[in-house]
């Protein structure tokens, strides 16, 4: 089969999960026979002078890489306008490289790419497949107040609606898309995100040393890996350390990652005086990532919103023991009593209950950690992700083209249930 993946970041441009998803996809569907190409773009700020479009083949896979468009857009201030002109520069980019080359199915990730994969899969007369990997609404928890948010929802609910097939990476995503897509949940597809765990595994000594270096000493370390955005909830975790500390004296936090919020965090920290406890790290390389997930007594993921969690999937991979919020994804991938501790999503006492039993009991928390890195042999492998999303592809209907509707939104909290 030949596949179009249609993606707004992918490895070296990455954003998110989203990217490295679509990277593992496209190799794991190249590895098993389909012929696939990659559409997406150069980095953000760049241009056809410093970075051209680029063309670049590897067995069966092609990655076809557009220049940014010439507009002067800023993604954090334009991003509607930066995000059309996107896809203009793939539209044109697709129709004047890829020469006889024809897809037999065009798969597009995220609302981003959905005016240039609608357009291709009109224009080629091939079958629409979309993948929603999180929503406006979710990441506002269920409000849709700015004007800009009302825009992206917008595009969203266009894109799930024209699309031939809808997936979604968790089962708690295909009830929020159906919910706020008017989908028929029966017909959208779960395929959950996966993960090679070959790569995740450190030797102890590489741990220890690693985490000498950003936490010293013996004390309880617990880790933080994400985007700092309010929806992953680090707030709640700067709430619960001191609470934590009184009963583990001298855990330590490393918070990994950037974002928006990192100065309302740091504020947050002072505030709950853990100041000197939390290290905000910044982003880590992958090296130094996988050796602390090794070494923390415990990763902790308190989201109030979680579409997946790939996170959990490499603590998994790396032996790590896993305390989670049951938030979307999360709740699938960390189940209480056997693969970690969860807790509801926004409670802080929860976060504190659940901390405390993991640090309380190493060795329970060593055997539920085995236990979450060997499910993810039979729930999360890749091969078995790409054999299952290329069902989908050869199952999607051909609709054709479609005139959809300008979809109302609601006033008041869309997620709130009826």
């Amino acid at each position: 089969m030949r596949v179009l993946l249609v993606s707004w970041e992918y490895p070296p441009v990455v954003v998110g999960g989203l990217g490295r998803h679509v990277h593992a996809l496209a190799r794991e569907l190249a590895a098993a026979g389909h012929e696939v190409v990659v559409l997406t773009r150069q980095p953000t700020g760049t241009d056809a002078g410093t970075h051209p479009t680029t063309d670049r083949r590897s067995g069966g896979l092609r990655v076809l890489r557009a220049a940014e468009d010439p507009a002067h857009l800023e993604f954090g201030r334009d991003l509607v306008a930066w995000t059309l002109a996107m896809g203009h520069t793939l539209v044109r980019t697709a129709l004047t490289r890829l020469g006889d080359w024809r897809p037999d199915v065009v798969h597009a990730h995220d609302w981003l790419v959905a005016h240039p994969a609608t357009t291709l899969a009109d224009v080629l007369g091939v079958p629409l497949v979309a993948t929603v990997h999180a929503t406006e609404a979710g990441r506002h928890a269920g409000w849709l107040s700015a004007p800009l948010s009302r825009q992206v929802h917008s595009v969203e609910w266009v894109l799930a609606n024209r699309a031939d097939a809808v997936l979604t990476c968790s089962a708690a995503m295909r009830t929020e898309a159906a919910q706020l897509f008017d989908l028929d949940p029966e017909a959208v597809h779960v395929v959950h995100n996966g993960i090679d765990a070959r790569g995740w595994r450190v030797g102890r000594e590489r741990a220890a040393a690693v985490r000498e270096r950003y936490a010293p000493g013996h004390a309880p370390l617990l880790l933080f890996v994400g985007r700092l955005e309010y929806e992953k909830g680090v707030q709640d975790l700067l709430a619960a350390l001191p609470r934590v500390r009184r009963r583990h004296p001298g855990t330590r936090l490393l918070v990994a990652g950037t974002g928006t919020q990192r100065e309302f965090l740091r504020a947050e920290a002072r505030r709950h005086r853990v100041s000197r406890a939390a290290t905000f790290t910044g982003h880590l390389p992958d090296g130094d990532l996988a050796a602390l997930l090794a070494a923390a007594d415990a990763v902790v993921l308190p989201s109030r919103y979680e579409p997946f969690g790939i996170v959990a999937l490499e603590a998994a991979a790396a032996g790590a023991t896993l305390v989670a919020s049951a938030a979307g994804g999360l709740g699938e991938l960390v189940v209480e009593g056997e693969t970690g501790w969860s807790f509801p999503p926004g409670a802080v006492p929860g976060l504190v209950a659940a901390v405390d039993r993991a640090l309380a009991d190493p060795r329970a928390a060593a055997g539920r950690a085995r236990a979450a890195r060997a499910r993810l042999r039979t729930d999360f492998s890749w091969r078995g992700i790409a054999a299952r999303t290329a069902e989908v592809y050869a199952a999607a209907p051909n609709g054709g083209p479609q005139e959809l509707p300008r979809p109302k939104i609601p006033s008041g909290n869309v997620l709130t249930p009826a």
